[in-house]
């Protein structure tokens, strides 16, 4: 009965699955983070011209 219940749970995959998804979303995650260091500085830029564009069309 011992080794039944030992190859059942060593047969179940199910948290495999929820460990690999978890994975993903932890690379998703850091491909953001860089992505947002990376370009934080033009975006802060490009920011900065709208709204200077902004504040000179309003006057």
């Amino acid at each position: 009965m011992f080794t039944k219940l030992i190859a059942c749970y060593l047969s179940n995959k199910d948290g495999a699955t929820a460990i690999e998804y978890g994975l993903i979303a932890a690379g998703i995650a850091v491909a953001i983070s860089a992505a947002v260091f990376a370009l934080g500085g033009d975006i802060n830029e490009l920011f900065g011209r709208v709204s200077t564009e902004l504040d000179a069309a309003g006057t």
